[in-house]
């Protein structure tokens, strides 16, 4: 007992005489000690911000459905054998269509569910205001496909698909743009040259198109294209009011292109089926298509490639980060050997008094350490203020996981232990002698 005490005696002096040193040089103390802040601060705020775009990533991919699989049509290139088949027939046909359907459904197995979902662009008209928007014909079970729910009002049943009622569903991005002063629900909206009743306003959507989508007739969803505002109708009603021929004009030309079917969701009964499912329904289009004129979007390989980035984008933020920590801790390296050269009488009469080499590096040590962990304390506050800043000002989505603070943290008193060593050992093997005579 009488000897932990007195370990714990001496412990505490040299740390008061640690805190007396730097304290004398407050201004080198600080600047010194400024490198591991920005390090720590830069390793906790990197990686929060990364956190938070990789969550929004996987949460967009989520939304999809990770047992969905997610047919397109995609308009095939131009090619000359394709443009003179054009010319003879006038209409561009192209995509998936009902008879890929019903393969789908009587050869696949595993399939549950399957929502066909047809695209037009047209204007909604609501007295003098006018929207471009994307009208949607679709099934009832499209939300919960999709993970969009229904803030207000319903969405169309089975009896509105029969009767092919002139109902639709607005996105909550029209209600402002066509409703300013009103509520939608029950009031009368015209799309061209068709009227439909709202019967139901979606919940907003925040992320920005890329791909995920239901694309434009004759487009695909690219990178970067914001999300244009939807209008929500029964399939049936737009095979019977659109057909399946869209018409455009152009620079004076017209073109028509018939697609029957712009998207398929297929849901499957088993998450470990989604990639043989997957590739069976590959292989079938591939027999019913002779063109490129589809593509298949597999959520569940986004969401794992997605996963994967994040760990290597973790692994590179952290990186770039560890070098402020490095160039930190050169910076304690640097002025501890300074602090060593100006102390050599007082090591010289330390040692005279009886003090041990283990003594004298403990003494430096334990000064090196606390520049870094008070370094590293005032790094983990910023680094958590930064992220909350970022989050309010600019809108990002951010999140601090609980071992990058203690990460970073663990990281700076290491550095100062790592980095201190050396100046600690220089100090102890000076000569008494030689340190009384230094001046």
């Amino acid at each position: 007992m009488p000897r932990a005490q007195a370990a714990w005696q001496r412990l505490r002096r040299i740390l008061r005489l640690g805190l007396r040193s730097l304290w004398l040089h407050r201004l080198r103390s600080l600047l010194t000690v400024l490198g591991i802040v920005f390090g720590v601060c830069s390793v906790i705020a990197m990686l929060a911000i990364g956190e938070g775009a990789s969550y929004e990533a996987q949460q967009q991919i989520k939304n999809l459905g990770s047992q969905n699989i997610i047919l397109r049509s995609v308009k095939p290139p131009e090619d000359r054998k394709v443009t003179e088949q054009a010319n003879q027939s006038f209409v561009l046909e192209y995509g998936l269509n009902y008879t890929d359907l019903r393969r789908i459904r009587a050869t696949i197995p595993g399939v549950t569910i399957v929502v066909p979902a047809r695209v037009i662009r047209e204007y909604a008209w609501n007295r003098s205001r006018r929207v471009d928007c994307e009208v949607v014909g679709t099934v009832p079970w499209y939300p919960e496909m999709r993970n969009h729910r229904v803030a207000a009002g319903r969405f169309f049943t089975d009896l509105d698909m029969e009767a092919r009622a002139s109902v639709c569903v607005i996105g909550a991005e029209l209600v402002p743009l066509l409703f300013p002063l009103e509520s939608p629900l029950g009031r009368q909206l015209r799309v061209g040259s068709h009227v439909y009743r709202v019967i139901g306003v979606m919940a907003p959507r925040t992320e920005v198109r890329t791909g995920t989508q239901p694309p434009a007739p004759g487009e695909t969803a690219g990178p970067g294209r914001t999300e244009t505002p939807a209008i929500y109708i029964p399939l049936e009603t737009a095979r019977m009011r659109y057909g399946e021929t869209l018409i455009r004009r152009r620079s004076g030309t017209i073109e028509a292109e018939r697609v029957a079917l712009h998207e398929v969701i297929v849901q499957v009964h088993r998450l470990e089926e989604v990639r043989s499912v997957a590739e069976a329904i590959r292989h079938l289009l591939e027999y019913g298509h002779a063109r490129n004129d589809y593509e298949i979007v597999v959520p569940l390989e986004l969401l794992r490639r997605a996963e994967r980035t994040k760990q290597v984008f973790n692994i590179v933020l952290g990186s770039i980060a560890a070098i402020s920590l490095l160039v930190g801790g050169i910076g304690i390296m640097n002025i501890m050997l300074a602090s060593v050269t100006e102390r050599t009488r007082e090591i010289g009469i330390r040692r005279a008094l009886g003090a041990r080499r283990r003594d004298i590096v403990l003494q430096f040590l334990v000064e090196t350490v606390l520049l870094s962990a008070s370094g590293g304390l005032l790094g983990v506050l910023l680094g958590a203020a930064i992220p909350f800043a970022v989050s309010r000002l600019a809108g990002m989505e951010t999140i601090i996981t609980w071992w990058s603070p203690l990460l970073a943290f663990s990281i700076s008193a290491l550095v100062g232990v790592v980095f201190g060593l050396y100046p600690a050992l220089r100090a102890a093997q000076m000569d008494p002698v030689e340190a009384l005579r230094h001046e």
